[in-house]
This record gives C-alpha cells, sequence and structure tokens, in this order.
C-alpha cells in the first residue's frame, strides 16, 4: 500500500491509494488491540520498544496478506 523512495537519500512513505488511510488505521489499531500494544496518542512510535513495533508490522503484514489472498480466491469476509 506504501511506496518508498528509496535509494535517494530521503525516506518517505506516501499511500498509493489515499482512500484506503482509513482503512489502514482502523486494521493498525485492531492489530495492536489484539496483541495488547499501546499505540502512541501523540503518533510517535519512538519510545515504542522495537519489539512491539515489530510484532505490530509483522503482524497487520500478516493481515493483509491474507486479505489479498481471500479476494484473490473470490471469497469475502474472514
Amino acid at each position: 500500500m506504501y511506496e518508498a523512495n528509496q535509494g535517494r537519500g530521503r525516506r518517505s512513505n506516501t499511500l498509493v491509494v489515499p482512500q484506503a488511510n482509513n482503512a489502514l488505521q482502523q486494521l493498525k489499531y485492531e492489530a495492536a488491540q489484539e496483541l495488547g500494544i499501546t499505540i502512541p496518542a501523540d503518533g510517535y512510535y519512538g519510545d515504542m520498544p522495537s519489539r512491539e513495533a515489530g510484532s505490530l508490522g509483522g503482524y497487520i503484514t500478516k493481515r493483509l496478506v491474507q486479505l489479498a489472498e481471500q479476494q484473490l480466491s473470490g471469497r469475502s469476509g474472514q
């Protein structure tokens, strides 16, 4: 969902499909709740332990892959 400008000295993650932002945010909060991780209210993740941030990112990736597989197979729902 994100496009990274790698190798240009500056990294910027921008949504390829900006309309997906709300769904991605909802997925992030659901994943954090399921894992028992608190999302920083101010949006700053610098104080979050690497283990938690990695777990959250990995879980979100896993869910996105599951959703894509369901769409490709023609199924809806979970």
